[in-house]
């Protein structure tokens, strides 16, 4: 008989989203909410599937988490599954490991909950059926800095074997090296199935072993764009095994890049703009589509657009037509025409060419831009300070950004010609 599971991790319940919630509060409220209603459909998937079991490969919490709502939630969910005879089986990860919840929680006796120690556990299943052993290991702090895989125990002769890591793997752009184990090393170990969690892109690698990381269910920002997801699996009678990605997201982040070259009026920036949404939203997987809208090229609107961004935003929020689409952030890089051979015939592209050049780049106006800079941070909660770069090189890079940013809606301001009806 076959030993079918779903595989999830990152779930991060009620994970904090300050920044989103300051700007657009329904927003934040739909987003905040995404994470819970991720969960519960994963459990809806696992009773509609009638599998064996959950596998949930660590980060079910965000942290320094104290609300016992939160605790009541998670523990109705498993509840659900606990009743429909479906086993519950949990590794901590980095974030579990720092959460008030993880040491006041009790679940059922048929939930497990792996130590900080390898364990392998036996399931007890049906006369003939295939055996299945789960072997797992929990972060018993914040930091694992060092791979955990010679602590696991070795493959049971003649079952399945499946392992859960939480792990960096062989490390990826925008995680901390946490367990960090190559993937050839988990398929050289010997088990048929390795259920990972903590990076938030959903990666297989396929060779002996079927080595699995399903990424987060819900993204949580544009840097989690997507539709998400989690892993339906089955592992034959012969220990084959077979992958389903199910689709969990309730909303998905997008970039949707919008190009205003030859376009020259409002209504028609307006209408390439809610254009480009509507071909992402048709293709979108998820209920809800937050879209971070790029726009550039080349237009005479240029200086304008810049100066009335808050403008933008509106007129295109109005325009859709399209249901539970959702504008998170505009971006701008449009340039007006001619603005690089006008230089020298029009002051205000002389002070840009300063502000941008021998000013903006002078060591006394970075050294003040990075005091602004880290002070600003220093304010932000932890979960957010990272938003300017998680070493000295990033955060440079930023820096220079926003500087060259900020010199263009100076501009925008002394330059842009008034629209009807702005204020």
């Amino acid at each position: 008989m076959p030993f079918r599971f779903v595989h999830a991790a990152d779930i991060h319940l009620d994970s904090p989203l300050r920044s989103l919630a300051l700007r657009d509060p329904q927003l934040g409220e739909l987003i905040g909410n995404a994470s819970r209603r991720a969960l519960e459909a994963i459990v809806k998937l696992c009773l509609d599937e009638q599998v064996d079991a959950l596998l949930i490969a660590g980060d079910l919490y965000d942290g320094e988490q104290t609300s016992m709502k939160t605790a009541r939630f998670l523990a109705a969910q498993i509840g659900r599954l606990v009743q429909a005879g479906i086993g519950v089986f949990i590794i901590r990860g980095n974030h579990d490991a720092a959460s008030k919840i993880t040491a006041e929680l009790s679940f059922p006796p048929s939930v497990k909950i792996f130590s900080g120690r390898a364990e392998a556990l036996q399931l007890d299943r049906e006369a003939g059926a295939l055996p299945v052993v789960i072997h797992g290991i929990s972060f018993a702090k914040p930091h694992a800095p060092e791979s955990l895989l010679p602590k696991y125990k070795p493959p049971v002769e003649g079952a399945a074997n499946i392992g859960m890591m939480h792990t960096s793997l062989a490390g990826v752009a925008g995680h901390d090296p946490y367990a960090p184990c190559p993937a050839r090393d988990l398929d050289a170990f010997g088990y048929q199935y390795w259920a990972l969690g903590h990076i938030h892109q959903r990666s297989v690698t396929l060779g002996k072993s079927t080595v699995v990381m399903p990424g987060n269910p819900q993204g949580r920002d544009i840097n989690e764009a997507g539709a998400k997801s989690v892993t339906l699996v089955t592992i034959a009678d012969d220990r084959t095994v077979h992958l389903e990605e199910r689709i969990t997201s309730i909303a998905q982040f997008e970039r949707v890049p919008v190009c205003l070259d030859q376009i020259a009026e409002w209504p028609d920036m307006v209408s390439a703009s809610v254009a480009a949404v509507e071909r992402v939203r048709a293709a979108a997987l998820s209920e809800h589509l937050v879209v971070r809208l790029a726009i550039g090229g080349t237009t005479p609107l240029a200086w304008q657009l810049r100066r009335d961004l808050d403008l933008v935003k509106q007129a295109v929020e109005e325009a859709l037509p399209v249901e539970k689409s959702w504008i998170e952030k505009i971006e701008m890089s449009c340039t007006a025409p001619g603005a690089a051979a006008d230089i020298g015939a029009d002051p205000l592209l002389d002070l840009r060419g300063l502000m941008q050049g021998d000013i903006g780049k002078s060591a006394g106006f970075t050294a003040a831009a990075t005091d602004i800079a880290n002070e600003l941070r220093a304010q932000l909660p932890p979960e957010l300070r990272g938003i300017l770069g998680n070493d000295e090189a990033s955060f440079q890079t930023s820096l220079a950004a926003l500087i060259d940013q900020g010199a263009e809606d100076v501009l925008a301001r002394l330059h842009a010609p008034s629209r009807e009806g702005a204020v």
